[in-house]
């Protein structure tokens, strides 16, 4: 006798299904437990991350921006809807199959929740995913055999199949709502209040107001102060960390006479400094977007390492976020940087958004992110190289002399690509950036023509980006300009394009003129 199959137009839905309530059950009971990092989901999400090879992230950032976690987001929803039809047309002839993959797919999810989160009550969370996929599939599969062997359409196969579709629809909605319940547990924690409640920031040393004519937003460079909503942001996490300013305390331990610990409100009533500072994501290309000013606010970095005592052997201050993630700053370029680094609080007189932070990140101006940005900051500690943070271990170097200061860069914001112009004068602005440094010159050259120095807006500091401008006739038809930039050392910006990802420590920052064709009418 042949056994009982469930149809393949039931059985794909099945599997489906009960992987749909697993991520659901799942991410409600990590909002149970105010760990968003326990949802299997974004755990598993976040150690595909963590283990993604530089030149795919590089890639990743390029194709899609800041949209790169969407992304990724959305690729695993696809991959997990695929294996949820598989575990079902698998469980046609006996639900053992299904229930073993799905058992597979908790194993990896309690492992990269463990990862994640460091296991403890989180953990339940993929356990309870994993029992909610077994049983919907059980349960679902069951209703999803026929009643009744004989093939011929009877008013009892019109009944198995509103069974199963009553059954479908049932489990569905709940899996979604169990799902929409953890997102709004998640935000119990009202980092929003919290936000509000630390209200304007008033720095005792305000930084020096922005001279007129810095930027030239009319002709198309960005305004300078970038607009704290539309600060860039690049980081590794899938959910932005939640931590309230009454809760966060900042550590400074390790290599140090006296460890200390200071509350939010230790560091909020300390006499706080502002400073105007242009951050560049080491990622950016060629003319790309991923520079941004802010005036920043908060307490010098070193003077709160003075409180603790800095040890001589001390090498590397390692930066640990409230998720796990450790950045590495060489002292010697903290040092360098001097009264400019900063433990900050806020952006532009508001306290940091979450996404850039909040409530305490560092700032450490002059170098690239990936050794000088450590948000949700909870504590410092002074090390040797040989303590490995988020970024060595994957291969990035940390370590004087691998890293580099921020490479001289220069962008042309308008005219923009493929733009048509109006004949006669023709303006050309850009930007240009070489923190640390300062930028002293920028030139300009159209089609295969000499360089023509461009007009520079007054410098604010060494540390900020430097809008640039030239107006010059040029007949109708195509044109390509380009810009190169020369520091404040009197080094001329590299011409050749290197890629990101370059041999020696990974990844180096780009290199290349920017260059921009357009159209005069």
């Amino acid at each position: 006798m042949t056994k009982t199959r469930v149809p393949i137009v039931r059985a794909a839905p099945t599997g489906l299904i009960a992987v749909l309530a697993a991520l659901g059950v799942g991410h409600l009971v990590a909002g149970l437990l105010l760990l968003p990092t326990a949802s299997p989901f974004l755990a598993v999400g976040d150690a595909v991350i963590d283990r993604t090879p530089a030149p795919v992230k590089d890639f990743a950032i390029r194709s899609f921006g800041t949209n790169d976690k969407p992304a990724l987001l959305v690729g695993m929803a696809i991959a997990l809807a695929v294996i949820g039809v598989v575990i079902g047309l698998i469980s046609r002839r006996s639900v053992v199959p299904g229930v073993v993959a799905i058992v597979v797919l908790g194993v990896l999810g309690t492992l990269a929740v463990r990862e994640q989160s460091g296991g403890g009550p989180g953990l339940l969370a993929p356990l309870a995913a994993a029992i909610a996929g077994v049983a919907v599939l059980w349960w679902l599969r069951g209703r999803a055999l026929p009643r009744d062997p004989v093939p011929a359409p009877t008013p009892g196969a019109g009944l198995g199949r509103r069974r199963f579709v009553v059954g479908a629809v049932t489990a569905s909605a709940g899996a979604v709502l169990a799902g929409a319940g953890g997102f709004g547990l998640a935000r119990r924690i009202d980092v929003a209040a919290s936000r509000r409640a630390v209200g304007a920031l008033v720095p005792t040393i305000p930084a020096p107001p922005i001279p007129a004519g810095a930027a030239f937003p009319e002709l198309g460079t960005p305004s300078f102060i970038t607009p704290i909503a539309d600060f860039y942001r690049i980081d590794i996490n899938l959910a932005v960390p939640q931590l309230r300013a009454e809760d966060a305390a900042l550590r400074i331990t390790g290599m140090v006479e006296r460890p200390l610990e200071f509350s939010f409100n230790d560091i909020r009533s300390m006499p706080l400094v502002e400073r105007t500072i242009t951050m560049t994501c080491v990622s950016n290309e060629v003319g790309g977007p991923y520079v941004s000013t802010a005036n920043f606010i908060g307490v010098p970095l070193l003077d709160l390492l003075a409180r603790a005592g800095v040890r001589d052997d001390a090498q590397q201050v390692v930066g640990h976020s409230v998720d796990g993630f450790t950045l590495g700053t060489p002292l010697e370029l903290l040092r360098n940087a001097g009264r400019e680094a900063m433990v900050a609080i806020g952006m532009n007189r508001e306290a940091l958004l979450p996404e850039h932070g909040f409530p305490m990140r560092t700032v450490v101006p002059g170098l690239y992110g990936y050794v000088s940005a450590t948000k949700w900051l909870t504590e410092l500690e002074l090390a040797t190289f040989d303590v490995k943070p988020y970024w060595v271990r994957r291969g990035w170097d940390g370590e004087p002399p691998g890293v580099a200061p921020i490479k001289i860069s220069s962008r042309i914001d308008a005219p923009t690509s493929f733009q048509r112009v109006q004949g006669g004068d023709v303006t050309v602005a850009g930007t240009a950036w070489a923190q640390g440094r300062g930028i002293s010159g920028v030139e300009l050259r159209f089609d295969t023509g000499d360089w023509q120095p461009a007009d520079l807006a007054p410098e604010v500091n060494p540390f900020t980006w430097r809008m640039f401008r030239l107006t010059t006739a040029l007949p109708p038809g195509q044109h390509t300009v380009t810009c190169r930039a020369t520091d404040g050392t009197g080094r001329l910006q590299a011409e050749e394009r290197l890629r990101l990802i370059n041999p020696g420590p990974v990844p180096d920052g780009s290199t290349g003129w920017h260059s921009m064709i357009f159209t005069v009418e």
